[in-house]
């Protein structure tokens, strides 16, 4: 006869995993061993990009601010050069807001450090 062991605790691990695997394509939402392995890697993506996400929206700012200085003929480097010495206390999120949606903004905001 086999060993009895905690069913109650090892079956509620195992649905633990089963329920946060749901939506997961063919074999990775309902055989254990695949979604196991299927959820921790999933984790291990959410915890790195969760960083990554920091950087790719600092990027997409630059981009969108070194867009916006270069209609006024000054690249990213010298207009945020100037931003830090004209003491403008605008970050790189919301001068990458008036670039794209706020342009009359943006323009006032080029004239005042220039």
């Amino acid at each position: 006869m086999p060993r009895a062991k905690n069913r109650v605790a090892s079956r509620n691990r195992r649905k633990k995993i089963l329920k946060q695997t749901r939506g997961y394509f063919g074999r990775r939402k309902n055989v254990y061993t695949v979604a196991k392995n299927a959820l921790e890697k999933g984790l291990v993506y959410a915890y790195r990009d969760r960083r990554q996400k920091k950087r790719n929206f600092r990027a997409l700012w630059i981009q969108r601010i070194n867009a916006g200085a270069r209609q006024y003929d000054m690249s990213y480097s010298e207009f945020i050069g100037k931003v830090n010495k004209a003491n403008v206390s605008l970050n790189r999120k919301v001068l990458a807001d008036l670039a794209m949606n706020h342009p009359e903004a943006f323009k006032a905001v080029v004239d005042a450090v220039k």
